[in-house]
C-alpha cells in the first residue's frame, strides 16, 4: 500500500529494490486491468458518459478536472492527457480516470459526510485508512493549524463552518466531495484529524479508489506545508 498512497500523494517513488519490484508489477497489472476498463467504458455513449461524471463533451475528447487540472480523455481510445501541455498521465492517474468514468452514475452529492468505515465495505480497512490519513495529516499540523489553513486554501480548499474542528472541501474530482477535518492539540488532548467523505462518493469511484484519494489529498497538503 506504501507505494500505492505514495503516488496518490503525488510523489515519485522511489526505495530499495524491492519496492521498485513491487511498483513495477502494480504498473503492469493495472496496464492490463485499463484495457479491460477502456472496453467496459466503451459500452455507454459519450454523451451519458459526460453526464454522469460531471464532465463536459468537447469534439472527441470528454474534460474534467482532476486534483485542479483539466483531465482530456480521447474517444473512442480513451486515453487519458493533461489538457495543459498534452502530456499522457501516468498509469496509476489513467486508472484513477478509467474508474471514475466507469463508476459515476450522475447520483446527485448527498450533501452529508460519512466516514471510511461507512463505505461499501469499508469497515475493515477504516483503521489502516485513518493510519495514513488522519494521523498523518494530526501528526504533521497538529501544533500549526495556522499552516494547515493556509495549505488548505492552497489546494483551492473549500471552508466548512458547519464542522467541528478547522474543516475544508475539496473535489479532486468534480463529483467526489472530500473534508478534512483537523481538531488542534492543546493540554488536555492530541490533536486529531479525520477525512470524511460525501455520502454520495462511493457512487463515483470504488473503495480501494476513495482511500487512494484521501491518502492523495493529506499528501498534497503535507507537500504545501513542507514547502513553506
Amino acid at each position: 500500500m506504501a507505494s500505492l498512497t505514495d503516488q496518490a500523494g503525488g510523489k515519485q517513488v522511489t526505495g530499495g529494490e524491492a519496492i521498485e519490484k513491487a511498483h513495477q508489477a502494480w504498473q503492469e497489472s493495472m496496464l492490463r486491468q485499463l484495457d479491460v476498463l477502456r472496453d467496459t467504458i466503451r459500452t455507454t455513449q459519450p454523451g451519458r458518459l459526460a453526464a454522469n461524471c460531471g464532465a463536459t463533451l468537447q469534439g472527441q475528447q470528454i474534460r474534467f478536472t482532476y486534483w485542479g487540472e483539466t483531465a482530456a480523455i480521447s474517444l473512442p481510445d480513451l486515453q487519458a492527457v493533461k489538457l495543459a501541455d498534452g502530456s499522457e498521465y501516468p498509469v496509476y492517474d489513467a486508472g484513477m480516470l478509467m474508474y471514475y468514468l466507469q463508476v459515476a452514475d450522475g447520483t446527485p452529492l448527498a450533501e452529508r459526510w460519512i466516514g471510511f468505515r461507512e463505505l461499501p465495505g469499508g469497515s475493515f480497512y477504516s483503521q489502516a485508512f485513518q493510519g495514513y490519513t488522519g494521523d498523518r495529516l494530526a501528526k504533521f499540523y497538529g501544533e500549526n493549524p495556522a499552516g494547515y489553513e493556509q495549505s488548505a486554501h492552497v489546494l483551492d480548499g473549500v471552508c466548512l463552518d458547519g464542522l467541528p474542528g478547522i474543516a475544508f472541501a475539496f473535489l479532486p474530482l468534480p463529483r467526489i466531495r472530500l473534508a478534512a477535518i483537523l481538531y488542534p492539540g492543546d493540554e488536555e488532548f492530541a490533536a486529531r484529524a479525520s477525512v470524511l467523505f460525501d455520502g454520495a462518493a462511493w457512487h463515483y469511484m470504488t473503495t480501494d479508489g476513495l482511500a487512494l484519494l484521501g491518502a492523495g489529498l493529506v499528501g498534497r497538503l503535507i507537500q504545501v506545508g513542507e514547502k513553506g
